[in-house]
């Protein structure tokens, strides 16, 4: 995944989410992802009734914005970097509900990255 711009990576996580909703069923949550550094963009990601759908842009109010590099974003996702502790050390900073990137984390926990 690190090999991948963010673009297809958000292509990818929409694409996970949509062949197997079962971990996002029952939410409804807009996240908003302000990624900083080289291929650094700012992303939606919409999620309500076991739907998901990714924007690039501001497109809606987010209910929980997570800031962070885009390098630190893929590591994340690859397992390579811990979100507790990207959040601790300030590699990652959230803004709005907390409770929702929890969540976040434990949804996007069940999907196996795609191999490089």
């Amino acid at each position: 995944m690190a090999n991948y711009t963010t673009a297809e990576v958000f292509q990818e996580i929409e694409k996970r989410l949509k062949e197997n909703p079962k971990p996002i069923e029952g939410m409804k949550a807009i996240y908003q992802f302000d990624l900083s550094g080289e291929d650094g963009a700012v992303y939606q990601l919409h999620l309500a009734d076991g739907a998901a759908k990714v924007e690039q842009g501001e497109a809606a109010t987010a209910d929980c914005t997570i800031q962070m590099t885009a390098a630190d974003f893929k590591d994340m996702l690859l397992g390579n970097l811990n979100p507790t502790a990207a959040f601790m050390s300030g590699k990652l900073k959230v803004k709005g509900n907390l409770g929702l990137a929890m969540k976040l984390q434990n949804v996007l926990g069940q999907y196996e990255p795609p191999r490089a």
